[in-house]
């Protein structure tokens, strides 16, 4: 696949999605109106430093779905992984690479907007790798990877967090002292790209409800809710960092701070060892003892299951009243990510637990929802005060429009 410095409507926008063991990616051609909506491949490498990592891909620029053999430390698998999936790229399309635009979850105070990276913007996003720790280094990696082998393609960070820069300071400030407002202790709030995705949305699917008091829910291995307003954000679940809010796959989301005061007293664990509880160990998986994954706590009979299964609505069902009054009245209420489009028990679950706000799902259509790729469907009952929808998210689309927003020759 051949390289160029320049952007052109030839060129191909590749977007990067890099976590702990897996690095899923999607390349989107671009016309004279913009991004193509469809990409030309979509896919990902999974189980990297976990002895069986897989490449698998789908699209009209080719198809894999085949192992993938890594070797060395874990940071040495996730630098082959790039290079494999570069390499396989490289033999299936023969357009120019004219950037690549990576999901990096935290921008801190300085970016509210995505960037064009160099290397003073990477040493203050590695600065923020303490309040990400799940993700913001693996974020990086591809990206010092790639300014170091292919410094000519320009690179776009794109931040969970900067959706959500259009809160109110009371949205923000956490009751300390003010000393630790100026060093960036403050509400970020997170996916931020799944939001700014769905609300873009929100006209098509809304109609004059689309710039009134919108509930959205990304329930997935990560979870948060958004209140937002005017199709901008207002309120979030995630806070300081993306272990607040809501019960998650192995996250405990809020959690009282005393309880980490016990930990460190009582219990004699070293600060590493309550991070790895916090992010790891506890949420779905650690509250069933079974696993992180809905589906297969959906499937099981084991009460614990049930148990974590209740907890993780209970759980939706408060966070939904605290950003309702933040609100002050809900008008939509939008499910969106892996949990949210595709577990309809749980959406019926948390849609009853609001029937006082006049919540009522329509049952026959919330059980038929299967959204295809940007798809969207409404499943309210006919007598709900409230409308209930679903939306199939893209954060890489969004990545793909924000680096050619960026980068288009018209922006030069």
């Amino acid at each position: 696949m051949k390289t160029k410095r320049e952007f052109s409507k030839e060129s191909v926008i590749l977007c990067l999605n890099a976590g702990s063991s897996s690095l899923k990616f999607a390349l989107f051609a671009v016309s004279p109106d913009g991004v193509v909506t469809e990409p030309l491949v979509r896919g990902g490498i999974d189980r990297i430093g976990l002895g069986d990592a897989w490449l698998h891909a789908d699209g009209t620029a080719g198809r894999c779905d085949e192992p993938l053999p890594l070797t060395g430390d874990l940071a040495d698998q996730h630098r082959a992984a790039l290079a494999a999936l570069l390499s396989w790229l490289e033999a299936a399309n023969d357009r120019p690479i004219g950037a690549v635009a990576h999901r990096v979850v935290h921008g801190g105070t300085a970016y509210a907007a995505p960037i064009v990276v160099d290397e003073q913007s990477l040493a203050y996003l590695e600065r923020l790798v303490p309040l990400a720790p799940l993700h913001q280094p693996h974020n990086l990696r591809p990206i010092r990877a790639l300014l170091a082998h292919q410094p000519d393609w320009p690179q776009v960070a794109c931040f969970d967090t900067a959706f959500h820069r259009t809160q109110p300071w009371l949205a923000q400030m956490m009751p300390l002292p003010r000393r630790y407002w100026e060093k960036g202790v403050r509400r970020y709030g997170f996916h931020g790209l799944s939001y700014e995705y769905v609300t873009a949305q929100l006209s098509a699917l809304l109609g004059d409800r689309a710039d009134g008091r919108v509930v959205v829910a990304h329930l997935g291995n990560g979870a948060s809710l958004c209140a937002v307003h005017q199709r901008q954000s207002v309120a979030t679940t995630m806070g300081f960092t993306a272990v607040d809010g809501l019960m998650m796959g192995t996250r405990t989301g809020a959690i009282d701070a005393g309880v980490l005061l016990y930990l460190l007293e009582e219990e004699g664990m070293e600060p590493k060892a309550i991070e790895r509880l916090l992010y790891r160990e506890s949420g779905l998986l650690g509250v069933s003892e079974i696993s992180s994954d809905m589906r297969t706590l959906l499937a099981s009979s084991d009460p614990r299951a049930e148990e974590a299964i209740a907890l993780f609505c209970y759980r939706a069902i408060r966070e939904v009243g605290s950003l309702v009054a933040a609100l002050g009245g809900l008008d939509a209420l939008v499910f969106t990510g892996g949990i949210g489009e595709n577990a309809a028990p749980i959406r019926a679950r948390i849609a009853a637990g609001l029937a006082w706000l006049g919540v009522e799902i329509d049952e026959a259509a919330n059980a038929a929802v299967a959204l295809p790729a940007h798809g969207m469907v409404r499943i309210e009952a006919p007598a709900s005060k409230v409308a209930l929808a679903v939306v199939a998210t893209d954060e890489e689309l969004m990545m793909a429009r924000h680096a050619w927003g960026l980068l288009r020759p018209s922006a030069a």
